[in-house]
């Protein structure tokens, strides 16, 4: 899904601390990656040198999935789906110019109707059949959280290769995910400096490489002929993780239940559409309901929710064209200065109210939250932050719809730039309209506190 370009903390929306899910509209919040065998818990650990090493070796290849642009694995996809049950379907897959592999439209799509048809038998979930039995028992024996085991699990099928009944959906996954996972850690530092965002995917890649060691530990070494180091090894587990990420559903109407399923994961986003996969009990099948119309040999669309562009590079390893995402954000930091002569006075209002001397509120190029501004007030004005994008503006003018065609390098710096530029612009407009309300006010701090004191009702 979205493959050409795809690829955790805030005190008001939620965070992304290793939770693992896709484009499920209404649910995001990734689980911890933490396994455990009973009765004692397992904890995710890894040290500053282990995850240099591995970053070291980011751009390594798995021996299995395919260029991300194949249309022969796709179609070979399309058939094995259809030899295994998938009902005849008013999409097919095809180059396209946004995502370079996508579903489009094979007759005419009403608005309201629902498209797609998956049904359950071609879900992947915790509770798949593995074509090696021995290895699922020892997972399970373990009690390994859906993560891992699903990790391991696509491992574990593609290394089985023709005798897997998943050989066919591997293959036309791609062989490397355009996932912040690939990144190096010096890539990281350099391209993201500027964004929010840089310390989150850190984040991820550590609990990632950490959730690996775990396994290998606890498990894998207790077991080398089921779970083979040359098979079961970091550069596999970035790869199947980078897979979940980027395709895994979170279905509301199966009690939350994750799973992988194919062909629907071809399906790529659009910030200008509002439908979702999710299971309908009628049909019993994953389905979508069109919120447009589409004429044959349009692409169709679905939303991977109402994400951030940071949040979409975080785990689908795209960002969205400048200005055409209306849920895009950047989280703005507003702090009290201890050298203020009313801190004493401010930080007291903020208590009476549950709040700290320093906050995080997100921001839209729209607007922001009404608590914002009453800290604003009570704070004065927030520092410039001119100074920290500056490196990161500016425009490439490079097409990265074909990042084969590009260098890596410049590859990963359009998608920074593309992203600070966006998180630059809601930054600036926020800062000229935060200063020119805040201009009129008399030089008394003193007199921010009452009218501070006179917006609590807002907090309530």
């Amino acid at each position: 899904m979205a493959e050409a370009s795809r690829i955790f903390h805030s005190t008001l929306f939620p965070t992304l601390s290793l939770q693992l899910s896709k484009p499920c509209y209404n649910s995001h919040v990734y689980p911890s990656l933490s396994l455990k065998k009973a009765p004692r818990p397992v904890q995710c650990s890894v040290s500053t040198s282990e995850t240099k090493s591995t970053s070291s070796n980011a751009t390594q290849e798995v021996p299995w999935g395919c260029d991300i642009d194949s249309l022969e694995n796709a179609e070979a996809l399309q058939k094995w789906l259809s030899d295994s049950g998938l009902p005849p379907q008013k999409m097919a897959i095809d180059k396209v110019a946004v995502g370079e592999r996508g579903l489009v439209a094979l007759k005419n799509v009403r608005k309201g109707e629902k498209l797609l048809f998956v049904p359950p038998s071609l879900f992947i979930t915790a509770d798949s059949e593995w074509s090696s039995p021995e290895a699922g028992q020892v997972l399970k024996q373990y009690s390994v959280p859906d993560w891992p085991l699903l990790a391991t699990y696509l491992i574990s099928e593609a290394s089985a290769q023709k005798s897997s009944r998943w050989c066919n959906y591997i293959s036309a996954l791609p062989r490397q995910p355009y996932s912040l996972l690939y990144w190096t850690r010096a890539e990281l530092d350099r391209y993201l400096e500027a964004s929010q965002i840089r310390q989150r995917a850190i984040e991820r890649v550590t609990d990632v490489i950490g959730t690996y060691n775990d396994l290998r530990l606890r498990i894998f070494s207790k077991y080398p002929d089921i779970f083979p180091e040359e098979v079961f090894n970091m550069e596999t587990f970035r790869w199947s993780f980078g897979i979940l990420f980027s395709r895994l559903v979170r279905l509301p109407s199966m009690d939350g239940k994750v799973a992988l399923v194919p062909w629907a994961d071809m399906l790529n986003h659009s910030c200008e559409v509002e439908t979702f996969l999710d299971y309908d009990k009628s049909s019993q099948g994953v389905v979508f309901t069109t919120d447009r119309a589409y004429q044959p040999g349009e692409q169709v669309f679905i939303s991977y929710g109402k994400k951030s562009n940071g949040e979409l590079l975080l785990s689908y390893g795209f960002v969205p064209k400048e200005g055409t995402n209306p849920s895009d954000l950047v989280e703005l930091p507003l702090s009290l200065k201890k050298s203020d002569r009313c801190y004493k006075e401010k930080l007291e209002a903020l208590k009476k109210h549950g709040l700290s001397a320093s906050q995080c509120y997100p921001i839209q190029i729209t607007g922001w939250p009404l608590e914002l501004m009453a800290y604003a007030y009570l704070a004065v004005s927030p520092p410039s932050m001119s100074k920290q994008f500056d490196e990161a503006s500016g425009s490439m003018d490079l097409d990265v719809t074909s990042p084969k065609q590009l260098n890596r390098r410049v590859f990963l710096k359009q998608l920074a730039v593309d992203l600070c530029t966006s998180e630059q612009r809601i930054l600036f407009r926020a800062e000229y309209i935060l200063r020119r309300r805040l201009r009129d006010m008399r030089s008394g701090e003193l007199r921010a506190l009452r009218i501070f004191d006179g917006l609590r009702n807002i907090f309530k």
